[in-house]
């Protein structure tokens, strides 16, 4: 059996653990403490972050949208991939989360938080413009997209709750919710205890 090792609150392992649902793959899952990393982790990817992907012949996949694709490649009941807008995940996954970093963990980073949030609130723009007509970003119904992007707005939102109230994304803030009370979501996001070796696995 395939292994994940995973941290619940990681936006990255949380679509990798939505993909790895919805394609039906059962793996068992090893909740890390990720500022005291098991030794295990370290062994199999040398970035020991999460989430790592361990197939059952003994390969690792260390990206997490590898392993979005991945799993999709072997089951993708809702057509997931016909909805892969790398350009949009790029956009995310890098000046977004750049800003969005600097925004919620100011103590971490140089510079002034509140530029870092109206930034990162600019780079909604495109979304709140793609949900005009339009459930989700690339149809009506979620999509590759969607999953990798929505943990992160998801965390830009809660770092204040009611400035991102107020701002001109009503749609954005709509699709957010509904992801965040998906049924999907709700499953991925069980708690597990800390995996330690000998445990007796727990089972996405």
């Amino acid at each position: 059996m395939s292994v994940l090792y995973s941290f619940r609150r990681c936006p990255y392992a949380m679509r990798a653990r939505m993909a790895l649902i919805v394609a039906g793959v059962r793996c068992e899952i090893r909740e890390v403490v990720l500022r005291d990393k098991p030794a295990e982790l370290i062994a199999v990817s040398s970035k020991a972050t999460v989430p790592v992907l361990v197939e059952d012949d003994g390969t690792v996949i260390d990206q997490s949208l590898d392993i979005l694709r991945w799993a999709l490649a072997r089951h993708d009941p809702e057509d997931w991939l016909a909805g892969d807008d790398a350009a949009l995940i790029a956009a995310n996954d890098g000046a977004f989360k750049h800003h969005l970093d600097r925004y919620k963990y100011p103590d971490r980073h140089a510079g002034d938080p509140q530029e870092h949030r109206a930034a990162a609130l600019a780079l909604l723009a495109p979304l709140e413009a793609r949900l005009s007509g339009r459930a989700d970003l690339c149809r009506d119904g979620r999509s590759l997209v969607d999953v990798a992007i929505f943990p992160f707005v998801r965390q830009f939102a809660a770092v204040d709750p009611e400035w991102f109230a107020a701002q001109p994304v009503a749609r954005v803030r709509t699709w957010l919710a509904r992801h965040c009370d998906s049924a999907l979501f709700e499953q991925a996001m069980v708690k597990r205890p800390r995996w330690r070796a000998g445990d007796v696995p727990s089972l996405l």
